[in-house]
């Protein structure tokens, strides 16, 4: 039979991927664990590459692997997203940081280990210090606890979807760099295609009956708007994602190709076709934009510290995460109990309000957290109301869709079974009468049942721990490196930033988030946005750190230094100032110093708006207005 789309996966021939990858694994496994390795290391590498090189995925992973090291090698580093790293081979070629062993000590100078699988401590970064008792060395406390079937299904049948945090800024680079791989005429931005809500629909019926002076009853409205839901509005694309077509084939024989929204001037091609009608024929690679890589980034060039070195365990950090002590100071003055502003992913009030809460101890209490927050049904009206009740510690209570599977093969659960009832769970399907039956009988607590029942999407576990690794090395900065981690924080928002304002002091930002809490949901998205910069730039300030005024001179134009120990804002921190106009002055300044306001204004091409708001903000203070001829 002619199938309209293939039917089965078309992975980049990659001849020499399956030797690579599987050379590379061992390689760095021996550096790491020694010679030979750790039974429980092997076994599960053996299991691994069976399952990846068996089913053809090898591929992926050579191309992630080589995304990844060129990122590296040009200091930017890469969060994995998803559950790649509940892959150890993805650990050990280089793709994730997240080690999915269980909880283990390791001597890096004679390969010791001592690996903790009664599932008593969450977390390696958990472990108390040790020393090794073969040579005294400081042991490296690793692993999380993440079975493998999460990613690719109990028999490594499932196609991997890797998915990558690259620096939002160094996102087209990546992308060009795929293309390099594989050859332009093989590489799409994958397409997405909007539809019509049954709101929009409903308003369309309406407005078309009216036009037409029909009357029609409510039932001819609800058909007719059933049949314009769900009808193709406009085409898009995926902030992040690729399609990679093998050499040999033509893109045409899995799907047309256009340019986003119909735009013909757009060097964007995309597939017509949305990523999950073909998900299952093409490789799709995610490249994402975010900010935690660009932030570490930047920490590292203002610090000299590199971010993989920062300790993941040190106390004091992780005490931020349920208290503001840390940082010197006190609730009443930053308006919350704990120091996680400014650090992504734990600074919104219902993450921070759940910190609160909870009062997390350890690394593995904020992966849970990061359970909670990133789940449906997970934390509102189940774990929180658990816990508060205090039927069930933090630590009992179901974060992530892995700790299913884990505590119930704990509970004598056979391992299949157990997988299965993870993946009905995690997908909102609830349990079975059998499941229960099953549970029961393994003396499951009835809570856990009940917790089970009202789930409706749950994170992966690998994810959470690389975003709270990143989020915890983020913090160890905010406290350690104050100035450099606002610096780097303001930078990415740079854009929202109100340099005027924060001059005026305590007094009146404070009033200014007031001004606009007291608008509740009548405030804009800017506002808002503005409002969460103020309340980080009120904790800096009560930290002590001092901000000095836009230099027409030494600003900038996108990025906040440290000078004289006080942050200087970028020439963008002007309400006003536009990235293009921002750039334009320092080209100018660059060629040479500005003689006069008239002198910046003819040579950067800037408009009056742009002249105004640097002199309100006394940035041109010191420069005469026209050119003066000083006659002798």
């Amino acid at each position: 039979p002619i199938m309209p789309v293939p039917d089965r996966l078309y992975a980049p021939e990659i001849p020499e991927a399956p030797g690579e990858i599987e050379a590379a694994t061992w390689q760095r496994a021996k550096e790491v664990y020694g010679d030979p390795l750790p039974e429980i290391v092997e076994q599960r590498l053996q299991r691994e590459l069976k399952a990846i090189i068996g089913n053809g995925f090898a591929s992926l992973y050579w191309i992630a692997r080589k995304l990844v090291q060129k990122s590296l090698a040009d200091g930017y580093l890469v969060g994995s997203r998803g559950s790649v790293g509940s892959s150890l081979v993805a650990t050990m070629c280089g793709i994730t940081e997240v080690n999915p062993l269980p909880p283990h000590y390791l001597c890096r100078h004679c390969h010791y280990s001592e690996f903790v699988t009664d599932g008593s401590a969450g977390a390696g970064v958990d472990l108390p210090p040790r020393q090794c008792p073969r040579c005294r060395e400081e042991l490296s406390r690793q692993g999380f606890d993440i079975p493998f079937e999460v990613f690719m299904g109990f028999h490594g049948e499932k196609v991997p979807d890797i998915d990558l945090n690259f620096s939002g800024e160094y996102q087209p680079v990546v992308h060009q760099y795929t293309e390099e791989l594989f050859g332009k005429g093989h590489v799409f931005r994958a397409g997405t295609i909007s539809t019509l809500a049954d709101k929009t629909a409903f308003g369309l019926v309406r407005a078309w009956a009216d036009e037409k002076g029909l009357r029609l009853r409510r039932a001819e409205v609800n058909r007719l708007t059933r049949g314009v839901a769900g009808v193709k509005r406009t085409t898009g694309q995926h902030p992040g994602g690729l399609m990679i077509v093998p050499k040999d084939l033509d893109v045409h024989q899995f799907t047309p190709v256009q340019h986003p929204a119909n735009d013909r001037e757009s060097e964007t091609v995309t597939t017509h076709f949305d990523y999950h009608s073909i998900s299952e024929r093409l490789v799709k690679v995610d490249i994402l934009g975010h900010d935690d890589p660009t932030i570490l980034r930047l920490l590292y060039e203002l610090t000299g510290i590199d971010p993989r070195t920062v300790p993941l365990g040190d106390p004091k950090v992780i005490s931020l995460f349920s208290s503001c002590e840390a940082l010197g100071v006190k609730p009443e003055e930053i308006g919350t109990t704990v120091g996680t502003l400014g650090i992504p992913e734990f600074n919104t009030p219902f993450v921070r309000q759940m910190l609160e809460e909870t009062r997390p101890k350890t690394f593995a209490d904020l992966v849970r957290i990061s359970g909670f927050s990133h789940g449906t049904n997970v934390w509102t009206n189940n774990a929180q109301d658990l816990i508060r009740s205090g039927r069930v510690t933090l630590q009992e209570a179901i974060g992530c869709r892995d700790d299913i599977m884990l505590n119930l093969i704990r509970w004598g659960v056979e391992p299949l079974k157990a997988f299965k009832i993870m993946e009905q769970v995690r997908k909102g399907k609830g349990l079975k009468a059998e499941d229960e039956e099953l549970m029961r009988s393994h003396k499951v607590p009835d809570w856990y049942i009940e917790s089970c029942k009202k789930i409706s999407y749950m994170f992966p576990k690998a994810h959470a721990v690389a975003y709270v690794t990143m989020e915890v090395r983020i913090a160890y900065y905010k406290l350690y490196h104050r100035e450099a981690f606002y610096a780097a924080h303001f930078t990415v928002k740079s854009e929202d930033f109100d340099a005027l304002l924060v001059q005026k002091g305590l007094a009146a930002i404070r009033a200014a988030r007031a001004e606009i809490t007291a608008k509740g949901n009548e405030a804009t998205a800017k506002e808002k946005d503005m409002e969460t910069i103020l309340e980080v730039v009120q904790e800096a300030l009560t930290r002590g750190v001092r901000f000095l005024p836009v230099d027409i001179h030494r600003s900038h134009p996108s990025r906040f230094q440290i000078v004289d120990g006080a942050l200087l804002p970028p020439l963008v921190a002007l309400q006003g100032v536009g990235g293009q106009a921002a750039w334009a002055i320092a080209a100018a300044r660059d060629e040479a110093e500005f003689t006069s306001v008239e002198d910046l204004r003819v040579r950067a091409r800037v408009s009056r708006t742009v002249i105004d708001a640097l002199r309100q903000a006394g940035a041109l203070d010191g420069l005469p207005e026209g050119a003066q001829l000083t006659l002798f």
